[in-house]
């Protein structure tokens, strides 16, 4: 359908063609929300580096970075699954160099099935986990592999539990009602070249996303805009937003949500009822990027997940 807007007699009457989103049965639309909800809670609480697993996170410094459950070393591991030292990772120039102890017991990880393989026992390079062939390590029950942030060069171990027990026990938050009204077409407007943008973090740095353009879209009436950001190759934007729930229901920090990239003539469809939680909303160990200020809506969005 579209929404036709009166105009002044003086200058004639203009129709400005703003289409609503293809029309989905509300049966049809919980149902696909309620396979979403389960692929997420899955994911999440996915042993094999699941947020739900995460156990720890330690920024990398350059030079040696001591590992294993030793309360003095650089990186505190438990007790029941670290020997007193494990190994060193060095970190030079950007590139991290483990250098395992004799006998203890780390391990490769497969990347698939989580399961701990071949024996470390010579000094190998551990590729970051947005570098092609990343290494994941094992040592007893945690996994463990080196994790970097978008646009800086800073690095960190990340730690997940693969037996934690709040694994099984994960629920996601609740949600506000699913609604078809909370589905809205949006134009996709870009930018004459793609922005950089830096964005705070939680830990008080900075991450650097690229924003091809806005999408602009109405909610009651008025027009608002969302800053996209997206790759070259990305097939969606992603999306971190505020608005006033946070200040009773939704997370704090604000959500995330992503969106399909537009059809041939502009046009995609955002479902703010797939708003979700950060991973900083569920556990500490998180690199967590805030929304711009330029994604700060006027409005309450009460759609999406809750706060845990």
């Amino acid at each position: 359908m579209v929404v036709p807007l009166l105009c002044a007699a003086a200058v004639g009457c203009i129709r400005d063609a703003w289409p609503d989103p293809p029309p989905v049965d509300s049966g049809v639309l919980a149902a696909e929300h309620e396979e979403w909800r389960e692929g997420r809670r899955n994911s999440l609480a996915n042993p094999n580096a699941g947020v739900i697993s995460w156990d720890g996170l330690f920024e990398l410094r350059e030079g040696a970075n001591t590992l294993g459950s030793d309360p003095a070393l650089d990186i505190v591991l438990p007790a029941e699954d670290a020997p007193p030292l494990a190994g060193t990772l060095n970190l030079e120039d950007g590139v991290v160099r483990l250098v395992p102890e004799t006998g203890s017991a780390l391990r490769l990880r497969d990347p698939v099935s989580g399961a701990a393989g071949d024996p470390v026992a010579e000094p190998i390079p551990l590729p970051d986990d947005r570098s092609e062939g990343t290494i994941r390590l094992a040592l007893g029950s945690l996994g463990m592999r080196v994790h970097a942030e978008r646009g800086t060069d800073r690095l960190w171990l990340r730690v997940w539990d693969t037996d934690a027990p709040r694994l099984d026990a994960f629920e996601l938050p609740e949600y506000f009602p699913i609604a078809n009204e909370w589905r809205v077409t949006a134009r996709f407007e870009p930018y004459p070249e793609p922005r950089t943008v830096s964005l705070a973090d939680v830990r008080g740095g900075t991450l650097e996303n690229t924003a091809p353009g806005d999408l602009v879209f109405r909610v009651n009436g008025d027009e608002h805009r969302l800053m996209a950001f997206a790759t070259a190759s990305s097939r969606s934007y992603f999306i971190s937003l505020w608005d006033s729930t946070a200040t009773t229901d939704t997370y704090q920090a604000g959500r995330y949500m992503r969106a399909p990239v537009p059809d041939d003539d502009g046009w995609t469809v955002i479902d703010f009822n797939r708003t979700y939680n950060a991973p900083c909303a569920f556990t500490p160990y998180s690199v967590c990027s805030l929304p711009p200020r330029e994604n700060y809506l006027r409005f309450a969005v009460t759609a999406g997940e809750k706060r845990p």
